[in-house]
């Protein structure tokens, strides 16, 4: 395996007034292609910042972060734009589905924005959603959709592009412990049938004893990687709840 994610003596700091607090102090960190790796820690410890450095979505004030081997800091605001448009997912716990759209309609968004014809677009989105078992709710619109329905739609539309990484925020965390065993049972299939790359911020220790590494941040910096062997032998099938 080669390295999709890798960080090099990672700062950030955010400014209010007069007022400095390092999130992220110095970290260093590799993931390599079609791992599923879960950052946990206690609120505060910079996690969700973390993640948004690694994705792109905010900025860094010094270090490297290389994604399969590019680095983001060479990149240009619209070259970073367009590299998560065609490489990366996105699942977040409160599923950002568009309210007026049907579960197709969201799902195929992605593909729309990054120029795939819509007849193709379409065909991609139900098949995804069948493969998350709500091929009989495509044209269900997320309002009547159960919470772990929605989340399906959310991983759909995150996975629809074929994207080289996966960004999970608590993706479990709006939902109750059936319905979670559920979603991770579904993330864990498609990241062995995929070879997709999962980074999932979760409180949750169960998330995290379903994943290959954890990795346990405190204060800014990483406190400790644990290796564990994923326990998904007691998880429920895929399926509709």
């Amino acid at each position: 395996m080669s390295a999709t994610i890798s960080v090099r003596d990672l700062h950030k700091t955010y400014r209010t007034g007069k007022i400095e607090t390092h999130v992220l102090r110095g970290l260093n960190l590799e993931i390599e292609r079609g791992e599923m790796v879960a950052v946990m820690g206690p609120s505060g410890c910079g996690k969700t910042t973390l993640l948004n450095c690694l994705s792109g979505l905010d900025e860094f004030d010094s270090g490297e972060i290389l994604i399969e081997g590019t680095s983001l800091k060479n990149m240009s605001d619209r070259q970073r734009t367009t590299y998560r448009a065609e490489r990366m997912g996105f699942v977040f716990q409160f599923y950002n589905l568009l309210p007026i759209l049907s579960a197709v309609e969201n799902t195929e968004l992605p593909l729309l924005v990054s120029g795939v014809k819509p007849k193709e677009a379409r065909r991609r989105a139900l098949e995804w959603l069948e493969l998350v078992g709500l091929q009989d709710k495509a044209n269900h619109r997320p309002a009547e959709l159960s919470g772990g329905q929605r989340q399906r739609v959310t991983i759909a539309r995150a996975l629809v592009n074929s994207p080289a990484i996966v960004w999970a925020d608590e993706p479990t965390g709006d939902l109750d412990s059936e319905t979670a065993d559920s979603i991770m049972a579904l993330l864990r299939r498609l990241n062995e049938e995929m070879q997709q790359t999962f980074v999932i911020v979760t409180h949750d220790p169960r998330i995290g004893q379903m994943c290959h590494r954890i990795i346990h941040m405190r204060d800014g910096q990483i406190a400790d990687i644990e290796t564990v062997e994923p326990v998904v032998d007691n998880l429920i099938p895929a399926g509709v709840y």
